[in-house]
């Protein structure tokens, strides 16, 4: 079977007219759901100053780390667990705010160089997400392609702790995203994400990191906001070497109040409705009450 790492496009963002790059963006997130982007706008001192913030964020004590604590449904501090026993996350709702920035920061006792660092990452971050998904509505000729200008975004600062004894072991259980689209800051260093391109198969293949490329993959309200035309991602992280690896994702999510439906452009007689319409964080709470995390609430709300 080919390597279908090699088949996952890394798209440039730069020097491409804009309606071949909508176009790659759209179909590689239709048959994949994740694609790499290059010429993305963030600079790679950015990249490596974030990166070496949030290292030193993980590096505080318990009682420190803790009151990192949810402005929405799973967005605190989550230290290891029995279903994640080599994984610890940091959540920041709403990056683009340098007041939420602020009082993450003041729970955490960061530096002012590292309060600046996070604020100009959030800004950034949070731009590409809304920039990639605005190429994605284009693709599809909506009447309004500015779906997400008021969409907020949210970050997950995460610390794999891998050994000698958890190689070949899941360092993040197999799962979709619950939001729209995210961009995953991964590890140049340490490898292990993973996902199912083969869905006829159920095998998962590695996505490597590559130096100033960033990952971008859609969830579960994409496919429910597109009837089904996009793609949710199943994807999971193992352990591959005994090394620390820290990722930095960003989650472009809609509101969780409201309730997503398709656009007219996505249903006719040969496209029906799919799904019922559901806010975020209704699915939300049917994925935690169900504990199903790798798109199985579908069920739930697929129409009959």
């Amino acid at each position: 079977m080919a390597d279908l790492n090699e088949v996952i496009p890394t798209i440039d963002l730069k020097g491409v007219p804009d309606e071949k790059l909508n176009q790659q963006i759209r179909e590689a997130s239709e048959r994949w759901g994740c694609f790499k982007v290059m010429n993305h706008g963030v600079s790679s001192s950015l990249l490596s100053e974030m990166k070496k913030t949030v290292t030193d964020l993980h590096e505080r004590p318990h009682e420190v780390k803790i009151r990192n604590t949810d402005v929405i449904l799973a967005s605190g501090y989550k230290p290891r667990s029995e279903l994640n026993p080599l994984y610890e996350s940091f959540g920041l709702f709403d990056v683009a705010s340098p007041q939420a920035i602020n009082i993450f920061c003041d729970k955490l006792e960061a530096s002012a160089e590292q309060r600046e660092i996070m604020v100009k990452y959030g800004k950034v971050m949070d731009g590409l997400a809304k920039d990639l998904t605005r190429m994605l509505a284009k693709s599809y000729e909506l009447a309004d392609p500015d779906i997400c200008k008021e969409w907020p975004s949210q970050f997950r600062i995460s610390k794999y702790h891998f050994n000698p004894e958890t190689v070949g072991k899941n360092g993040l259980i197999i799962h979709t995203d619950p939001g729209f689209l995210t961009i995953v800051h991964g590890d140049d260093n340490v490898g292990g994400l993973e996902a199912m391109l083969d869905h006829s198969s159920g095998t998962y293949y590695p996505i490597n990191t590559s130096p100033n490329t960033l990952t971008v993959n859609l969830g579960d309200m994409a496919k429910i906001w597109s009837n089904g035309r996009l793609c949710n991602v199943k994807h999971r992280v193992q352990c591959k070497e005994a090394k620390m690896r820290i990722t930095i994702s960003t989650f472009l999510l809609i509101p969780m109040d409201e309730v997503v439906e398709p656009p007219s452009e996505f249903v006719d007689v040969e496209h029906p409705r799919l799904y019922k319409p559901i806010s975020d964080g209704e699915l939300r709470k049917i994925r935690l009450s169900n504990n199903m995390h790798d798109g199985e609430s579908f069920q739930f709300i697929t129409l009959k």
